[in-house]
């Protein structure tokens, strides 16, 4: 019989996050743990107010299950069970390490999964002024790939601040659903000119449509507009990219059919994250290999991680030892 316990844990952010919804100070997570025959397989999700979630609900959902769980439930069931979401993705995650630790495997072995050894990640610049944007870009200058959080007026300057301060390395920026369909043709033609990789969600997922009318001279991803595959279809001729999170898949599963759905549609993809620990990374850091850029810097953004995290040195992520699925 698997047994189910979850709960609800707090990690501070050093400093504080901030994007154009708003700043926080601390990551709310909840950690889920299945266990049967002496081995517990885990994961973490991060609820997300912007998909109505709360910690508090998330945590009351995920134990509702542990009649079904006890009884038999297992991964592949627990895909109808529940939809797409934070509660799924912490279940599916605990039921992949579990199903790999009974196995005597990894979960990259089972999901037959390439992951490089060594994945470079993007690090984020929260959002603010534009000298207080530039001087963090500047103090991150040895991390390759910048992402850069953006909130609609200023941002022109917020990017020409930050390029003059960090002229070499690669940028990629999210506005968050931030910006004004008049003004997404001069952002993203300055984007263009400051040799801007990818602009991520730059209008609100319920009023995209302009983002099919005009000329992308910088690649253009989805974030807000994909959750999982039922809303691959939609996304039309908006965007090149589709940002990958198992908080919005509800899990590593539907991740992974995701990502190759989106593959074969000749998506680019990046790999992303909500602001969580090494136990919420690890099961995404397995999608990387199918990645165009990968986002996974939660631990880096706070005070501490969870004692066993993942390596991280220069912008890459070790892609073992953090414990999780091997």
């Amino acid at each position: 019989m698997t047994q189910l316990a979850a709960a609800i844990e707090r990690f501070v952010i050093a400093g504080t996050f901030a994007i154009s919804r708003g700043s926080k100070r601390e990551a709310v997570v909840v950690h889920v743990t299945l266990t049967r025959d002496g081995l517990t397989g885990h994961g973490e999700c991060v609820p997300y107010a912007r998909y109505g979630e709360t910690p508090e609900g998330v945590l009351t959902t995920i134990l509702s299950l542990a009649p079904a769980i006890a009884a038999g439930l297992d991964r592949q069931a627990l895909q109808s069970a529940l939809p797409p979401g934070a509660a799924r993705n912490g279940l599916d995650c605990a039921f992949w390490d579990l199903e790999a630790k009974r196995a005597g495997t990894s979960v990259s072995a089972l999901a037959v999964l390439d992951v490089p050894p060594l994945v470079t990640t993007a690090y984020t610049i929260s959002l603010g002024t534009p000298e207080a944007m530039a001087q963090a870009a500047g103090k991150a200058s040895a991390y390759p790939l910048l992402k850069l959080k953006l909130g609609g007026a200023g941002d022109r300057e917020r990017l020409s601040a930050i390029r003059t301060a960090v002229p070499q390395a690669r940028l990629i920026v999210d506005a968050n659903e931030a910006w004004a369909p008049e003004d997404l043709a001069a952002h993203l033609a300055a984007c263009r000119d400051l040799g801007i990789e990818l602009v991520e969600q730059p209008l609100p997922a319920d009023a995209d449509a302009p983002l099919g009318t005009l000329p992308h001279p910088v690649p253009v991803c989805a974030d807000e507009s994909i959750h999982g595959l039922a809303s691959l279809d939609a996304l039309g001729p908006r965007y090149e990219a589709i940002n990958i999170k198992l908080d919005k898949t509800g899990g590593l599963t539907e991740a992974i059919a995701l990502g190759r759905a989106a593959r074969q549609r000749g998506l680019k993809l990046m790999v992303g994250c909500m602001v969580g620990t090494s136990l919420s990374m690890a099961p995404a850091l397995l999608l990387s290999g199918l990645a165009d850029w990968v986002d996974l810097d939660g631990p880096l953004l706070l005070q501490r991680d969870r004692p066993d995290g993942l390596k991280y040195a220069g912008g890459k992520i070790v892609s073992s030892g953090s414990g999780w699925g091997e």
